[in-house]
């Protein structure tokens, strides 16, 4: 009987580690779309708001068609994970941000059913407020593309669900599509601490903004709170961009913090005399992995041990060194990489995924690297004979 006592509460365990897991990757699970993922949330739903709701703050949202996990993200600065256009990777510009924020708010007062044509108009008419600074009137196939980017996000998202038609046919002006709108997921889109339309004057770092504490028990919980979202949220956490009361808070806690992270998730910690990385031993809680297969993956691990033995170089210090490796490398690597110019691309791609990664810090025309780096440095090969 205790053996089997002991099997169920592991088998327990686990299922709600990959429930926290499928909500950690993905923050918003259909029923329809998701299905086992969700099914685990709502089966481990109470103990699983009782850990966010103690550990971050975060909310978790379950009924009947979503569990959404209401993140308020550990920073709201850091550019280096954008929102990315689901066929091409390419990052969203401004223009795309505000114009998936005015199709949300068209879609709220929606009806069941909208056309892409529709949402267009209403989104254009959104977009000729003189305080957004956006030039959208829909006139061009670059226009057209743009919105049609923000709806692919709606459509991975689960917001719009499509019935008929194709987006390219709207690219090129030969054709319509019309969607459901999802009117639940719709509802839980918005993960802000208040609403946008209680503010007298917007400002984006008040709407995340945590209530300032003012007891020592409501200051203590709210650095628990930040100190745990970076490690679930944050490649690494270095201690010197921490506060001095978040650093003693993480000295004296830094066991328990860890211990309750690696309960829940798998994670394991990695300790280091610079800061704490939670490593994801099954390589699925990214969505910047290194390393990578592929051209660009190759340059970026080569590129990040450039850097760690460099400590500091100058971006085209970097561009001669990819000439070099794509010549050395050209029987492996894409056919287009020795072409004059091609280094600039990788460089520049290896160093986005660098900084997402916080390895290293970019300013200007220079690169250094971060602490963490040190672990993709060679050292000298150390050769033992026998006798």
């Amino acid at each position: 009987m205790s053996r089997l006592s002991d099997t169920l509460t592991a088998s327990q365990a686990d299922d709600r580690r990959r429930a926290a897991r499928a909500l950690l990757r993905r923050p918003l699970l259909r029923a329809s779309a998701q299905a086992e993922e969700y099914r685990l949330v709502r089966k481990h739903e109470t103990e699983l708001r009782a850990w966010f709701d103690l550990n971050t703050g975060w909310r978790l949202v379950v009924d009947s068609e979503v569990a959404r996990l209401v993140k308020i993200a550990a920073t709201t600065d850091d550019p280096s994970h954008p929102a990315r256009d689901t066929r091409s990777k390419l990052p969203f510009t401004r223009r795309r941000y505000v114009l998936t924020c005015l199709a949300l708010a068209s879609l709220e007062r929606a009806d069941a059913q909208i056309t892409l044509g529709r949402l267009a108009g209403q989104v254009v008419l959104g977009a000729a407020d003189p305080e957004l600074g956006v030039d959208f009137t829909l006139t061009g196939r670059e226009e057209r593309s743009d919105l049609v980017a923000v709806v692919r996000l709606l459509l991975d998202l689960g917001v719009l669900s499509k019935v008929a038609g194709e987006e390219d046919a709207f690219v090129r002006d030969t054709g319509d599509v019309l969607y459901d709108v999802e009117r639940r997921v719709l509802a839980t889109m918005l993960a802000t601490r208040r609403g946008p339309s209680t503010m007298d004057e917007l400002d984006f770092t008040e709407l995340t903004a945590d209530v300032v504490p003012d007891s020592d028990e409501l200051r203590n919980r709210a650095i628990r709170h930040r100190l745990t979202r970076q490690l679930l949220d944050e490649p690494v956490l270095y201690y010197d961009e921490l506060s001095e009361d978040e650093l003693a808070y993480l000295t004296r806690q830094r066991a328990a913090l860890t211990r309750q992270v690696s309960e829940l998730t798998g994670l394991v910690a990695e300790i280091r005399a610079e800061g704490i990385a939670m490593i994801d031993p099954a390589d699925d809680l990214t969505d910047v992995r290194m390393p990578e297969s592929g051209t660009e993956g190759h340059v970026t691990l080569l590129v990040a041990e450039h850097l760690a033995a460099q400590v500091e170089v100058r971006i085209e210090d970097l561009h001669e060194r990819v000439r070099v490796l794509a010549r050395e490398h050209k029987s492996y690597w894409r056919r287009n990489a020795t072409e004059p110019g091609a280094e600039n691309e990788l460089v520049e791609q290896a160093l986005t995924r660098l900084v997402a990664l916080h390895l290293v810090s970019r300013e200007h025309d220079r690169v250094r690297a971060r602490p963490a780096l040190a672990r993709y440095a060679l050292a000298e090969p150390t050769i033992t004979t026998t006798r």
